[in-house]
């Protein structure tokens, strides 16, 4: 009866600890989008009375580098000639169709590089950040949309399958479906941000995968070439071992 139990036991802490990594299948705490934190912070300062046009620019800056390198450096005028201008409608508009076209970026990398479950969903995150900047914008004029904008997200991550954790939690991917929820979140955003087409930019695969700062959580507990991230399992498993050689030991 004591095997027994013992056994259940091994048992359910391996299932534990399977279903904790299965798990961690989810935005989780995507990272931080750096170009959309600098349109929430830019659009405070532009909120102010007067508008800190001054401050709203070296914000810009900070994010100047990496649009000039993915969006072109004629993104970066207009938007810089709006602050110049101090004309504040139009720096939050263009700043708006900024997030736009790197939404468009991160889901035309996911494309390219669809096999790749952990880049790709890594770059779902940051294009789901990106998009959750612009959705208060987007809910005030229509509430509707901005809802199913996120539920296409949301089919966009299941469409992306799930390599599972030794073949448990395992699903296909899907190709067309992502490609459908692609296509429906580029052309819904074109109409309220007046976007003609998602022509700028040369949107580099090195620079998207090579970018990111900081892992989001899913990412800090997926990684497998990360050493620590083994410790759940190599704890179990010395756990398991140390209760072999008890048995063998006691028959001994």
């Amino acid at each position: 009866m004591k095997k027994f139990s013992l056994i259940i036991a091994i048992m359910l802490l391996l299932n534990l600890s399977i279903q904790t990594n299965v798990a961690a299948y989810s935005y989780g705490d995507p990272s931080e989008e750096k170009i959309a934190e600098v349109y929430k912070d830019m659009v405070v300062k532009l909120n102010q009375s007067p508008p800190n046009f001054e401050e709203a620019k070296a914000l810009y800056d900070t994010i100047k580098e990496e649009v000039d390198l993915h969006m072109g450096k004629e993104v970066s005028e207009v938007i810089l000639n709006s602050i110049e201008n101090e004309d504040k409608e139009a720096t939050i508009n263009q700043m708006q169709k900024l997030l736009a076209l790197n939404i468009s970026r991160r889901l035309e990398a996911i494309e390219k590089n669809f096999d790749d479950y952990d880049m790709s969903k890594k770059l779902l995150a940051k294009g789901f950040a990106t998009y959750e900047a612009l959705s208060p914008a987007l809910a005030e004029e229509n509430p509707e949309l901005d809802s199913q904008m996120k539920d296409e997200f949301d089919t966009a991550l299941e469409s992306l399958g799930n390599p599972g954790l030794f073949g448990v939690g395992e699903k296909e991917k899907d190709k067309d479906q992502f490609l459908s929820s692609k296509a429906f979140i580029l052309e819904e955003l074109k109409q309220p941000f007046d976007i003609e087409e998602y022509s700028a930019g040369h949107f580099s695969d090195s620079a998207d995968v090579n970018e990111s700062e900081n892992q989001s959580t899913v990412d800090r507990y997926t990684d497998f070439s990360e050493w620590k991230n083994w410790l759940p399992i190599l704890i179990i498993g010395g756990f398991i071992v140390a209760v072999i050689i008890y048995f063998v030991r006691r028959k001994k």
